[in-house]
Formats: C-alpha cells, sequence, structure tokens
C-alpha cells in the first residue's frame, strides 16, 4: 500500500492519500477480481461525481458495487462517519478526516485507493467490457491535458476569479480555457477520437460546477461572457441528458455542500444560470 502525504499538495484535505492500484502491485494483492472492491462516493463531491459517472457509462454495477454517501458530510471535521472503520484498518492509529471518495477492498476491509483518476483508470482497465473504454489506447496524453486545463484553467481559475476583491487575471485564464474548448468542440460530439471518454466526465463535471458553484461567486458581467460559449453549453446539456450522466446529478446536494463549505460572499452571477439542470437532475430519494 502507498500512502503519500498531502502535505506538498495544494489541498484543503489533511487525510492521506491511499494510492494503491488494482492489478499493479504485486505486494499489495489487489488482484481484478470482480465484486471484490466496493466505491464509496458523495456524487455532490466532483471527485465523487467523476468516478460516478464513468463507473456508470462501464456499466460496472454488478462488478463494483457503490455506497452512496450523504452530499454534506456528518462529521465536523468534513469526515464520512461510515468510512471511519475503513480508515482506521488501513492506516495505524488513524485520527485524521474520513473523507470520500473511496475505494475499497470487501475481503480485507481496507482502503485501496482514495486517489478519483487513479480509481477511474483502473476500473476502465481491469473491469470494463473491452468495446467502452473511458482512456482508449493512445489518447492519455490528450486526456491528460484535457484534465490539466479543466483543474487549473477552469476550477482552479474560477476559484481565484471568485473570491472578495476578485482576480481579474484569473477570470482571463477562465475565459481562456473556456475558449479553446469552445474551439475544440465546433462541430464535434466529444473531446477526444470522436467517442466518449474520461475527457468528457471530466470537462462535463467542472462546467456543472462552474454553473452550480463557481458562478455564484462572480458578478454577472463575468456569468455571462463564460456563457457565451455556444458549442461549450451546448455539448454540457446534451451530456447532462446522457443516462451515465444526469442520473448522479444531485443539484440540491450541491448547493448544500457549497453552502456548508462556502466562506465567500455571494455575487450578482448567483442570479445569471448558464443552464437549466433541472430537467435532467437525479432523483437521490431513490437511492
Amino acid at each position: 500500500m502507498s500512502i503519500t502525504p498531502l502535505a506538498a499538495i495544494p489541498s484543503v484535505r489533511t487525510a492521506p492519500a491511499f494510492r494503491g492500484r488494482i492489478g499493479q502491485d504485486a505486494r499489495s494483492g489487489h488482484y481484478a477480481v470482480p465484486r471484490r472492491y466496493r466505491l464509496h462516493l458523495a456524487t455532490a463531491c466532483p471527485d465523487g461525481l467523476r468516478i460516478a459517472v464513468g463507473h456508470s457509462l462501464l456499466a460496472l454495477d454488478d462488478c463494483c458495487p457503490v455506497t452512496f454517501l450523504p452530499a454534506v458530510p456528518d462529521c465536523p471535521d468534513g469526515s464520512h462517519a461510515a468510512l471511519r472503520p475503513l480508515y482506521e484498518a488501513s492506516a495505524h492509529r488513524y485520527s485524521g478526516p474520513a473523507l470520500a471518495p473511496v475505494l475499497s477492498d470487501d475481503w480485507s476491509g481496507r482502503i485501496v485507493s482514495t486517489h478519483g483518476r487513479d480509481i477511474l483508470r483502473d476500473l476502465d482497465r481491469h473491469f470494463g467490457d473491452g468495446v467502452t473504454r473511458l482512456y482508449p489506447c493512445g489518447a492519455e496524453a490528450e486526456i491528460e491535458a484535457v484534465e490539466r486545463l479543466c483543474s487549473q484553467g477552469i476550477e482552479q481559475a474560477a476559484q481565484r476569479a471568485g473570491r472578495e476583491g476578485g482576480d481579474p487575471a484569473a477570470l482571463d485564464v477562465l475565459l481562456a480555457a473556456l475558449g479553446e474548448l469552445e474551439r475544440r468542440l465546433t462541430g464535434v460530439e466529444f473531446l477526444v477520437g470522436g467517442q466518449l471518454s474520461a475527457a468528457d466526465v471530466e470537462l462535463w463535471v467542472a462546467l456543472v460546477q462552474l454553473d452550480t458553484v463557481h458562478r455564484n461567486h462572480l458578478d454577472a458581467s463575468a456569468v455571462h461572457r463564460i456563457a457565451d460559449h455556444p458549442a461549450l453549453w451546448a455539448y454540457a446539456r446534451r451530456l447532462a441528458g446522457h443516462p451515465a450522466f444526469g442520473v448522479h446529478l444531485d443539484l440540491d446536494g450541491i448547493s448544500r455542500r457549497h453552502q456548508g463549505r462556502c466562506q465567500g460572499l455571494e455575487a450578482a452571477g448567483a442570479a445569471v444560470q448558464i443552464l437549466d439542470w433541472t430537467g435532467h437532475a437525479a432523483d437521490t430519494s431513490r437511492r
């Protein structure tokens, strides 16, 4: 088991990142056995939403069960009480927060990984049917470039632009990233190779967060400039109608999670919704 402290990684999390890999670490014994592993996800969290969408695209309900967690953690430190036994079993004298997402090993009762992108790659590589591939052969570098663009150019830039006092340079970075993606999506259905891939999952989740969370802290003119990317938002709307995407869209949970964590001030952009997501949102009462 590889556990990397997060001290050097920019994050509010203080839990260690468990980085076990299915089928790659002979010492861990994490062999690719159907129904051995379980996902623990809160789909109001971007990482949880990404994994849930990828899991549905790969049709892994029977192979790798999912336990859905409350949108808002039930412990003051951001922990999920249901995950506490897994963390305590996986790290000696563990006293940090028990955070999602988690891929656990039902055979040992321990955590394999808390690293969202590793989890999705391993599910795709070892449990997919070979027809649907989130990481098609030869497309890994292009998908990783999209992941960086979404992380740095959309999510991080939007957070900086929405801080009190604003950051004009951050808004420029955000608009440049959206412009690049707009050009890539003009006249095509998907980002990579003409088929749905992890790049589309990554971008769709980033756009959901941008419209449901980050715009609340931007001024109205900034939100109008963000909305002025017709191919990009038509793509987001179309994917929301796909059964593997919209079924996991917990709008109420995203709102409650944001309200519970956010310390910023609401701005005029809160009144300028870009897409009406409600027609595609999940009915979480059925879980």
